[in-house]
């Protein structure tokens, strides 16, 4: 198998899937599995090294600071080895808040799901930074504001264009949900080196109706105003409401089919890593998490603010998706491997 075969396909291969060594673990596992796993498959032309990484030790800011810190290590090459951003291990918790906690469950099978996903496809949409730039400027000039952000703008555009492509009733309510980190958030706030999970969903409702009668603007600002009002009281409130009834978190039982869930960052630090094979061609995740509306957001490959969505839709809902002229215009066309 060449880098090509991975690449080349409009649709991501489902052999991705395989390499990575904790191919549909959940968390719990961890009983019996590492936390921590690296799998290299070596390909004809090239390298793919596959981080799989239990939930339970942190979330995506954690696993990328993880990752760029690995790679400092390697670069150093044994020489006066100095971690940049060393990780803050001490866990935080609430105020007066043990960290033994007793959850209400007699059964593992009260809290754990091992949901096979229905059958998706998985696709990678590249957004160059000046397709971005004009979203983001219809956006704000149609909100008559300056405030929403390039991802506010093009988290609101895939939500309009997946609703639109699965043809819901006007009156189904339907969410964007966007994963968001609080630590900057918190008051006073946690670093951004403090190595766990540290993150919240919010996100914009309204009906599958009123989101495609609005412009692009109006869902955006929907967004903005999630996240702008994201704080450390609301961080605080969920804590104290969860104290009181526990629940272990299960993603498939949560998201709906009306609703669109972006994770992952591209603000993370993905292609600065370097393991003496040069800069990384592409990135690709493997099966946890995934589900009919599930977006990953990463930073495109040529850089300057450029973004890399990799979609996960129905077969029906991806194929209207790839018709709908208001998602496509913005689509940039793959860069070419050389």
């Amino acid at each position: 198998m060449t880098i090509s075969d991975i690449l080349s396909p409009i649709d991501v291969p489902s052999i991705v899937q395989s390499f990575f060594d904790h191919d549909r673990a959940v968390n719990y596992d961890c009983h019996t599995m590492p936390l921590l796993s690296i799998q290299v498959t070596e390909l004809k032309d090239g390298i793919f090294i596959g981080c799989s990484m239990n939930h339970c030790i942190g979330d995506g800011t954690s696993y990328w600071h993880f990752f760029n810190t690995w790679s400092e290590i390697f670069q150093a090459q044994g020489n006066n080895i100095s971690i940049t951003r060393p990780p803050i291990h001490k866990r935080w918790f609430p105020d007066g808040v043990s960290p033994i906690l007793n959850l209400p469950f007699a059964h593992q099978d009260e809290y754990i799901s091992r949901v096979e996903a229905p059958k998706l496809r998985e696709r990678m949409f590249q957004f160059s930074s000046q397709s971005i730039a004009k979203l983001k400027e219809k956006s704000n000039a149609e909100s008559n504001t300056n405030k929403i952000s390039s991802f506010q703008t093009l988290s609101a555009l895939v939500w309009r264009c997946i609703m639109r492509a699965r043809c819901l009733p006007h009156d189904q309510i339907t969410r964007c949900t966007l994963a968001t980190n609080n630590r900057s958030r918190m008051e006073p706030s946690l670093s951004n080196d403090y190595f766990g999970n540290s993150l919240y969903a919010v996100g914009g409702v309204t009906t599958a109706g009123e989101l495609l009668e609005h412009n692009l603007g109006w869902a955006a600002w929907k967004l903005h105003e999630a996240v702008a009002n994201h704080s450390d009281k609301v961080v605080r409130d969920f804590f104290d409401i969860w104290l009181q009834s526990p629940f272990v978190l299960q993603p498939a039982r949560i998201f709906d089919p009306y609703s669109v869930m972006m994770g992952s960052s591209p603000r993370f630090n993905m292609y600065g890593n370097e393991f003496g094979m040069g800069k990384a061609v592409a990135l690709r995740s493997g099966y946890a998490n995934k589900f009919d509306g599930k977006v990953s957001s990463y930073p495109g490959y040529e850089g300057g603010g450029s973004i890399d969505l990799e979609v996960c839709l129905s077969p029906d809902s991806m194929s209207a998706l790839e018709s709908d002229k208001e998602f496509m215009d913005a689509v940039s066309l793959s860069y070419q491997l050389h």
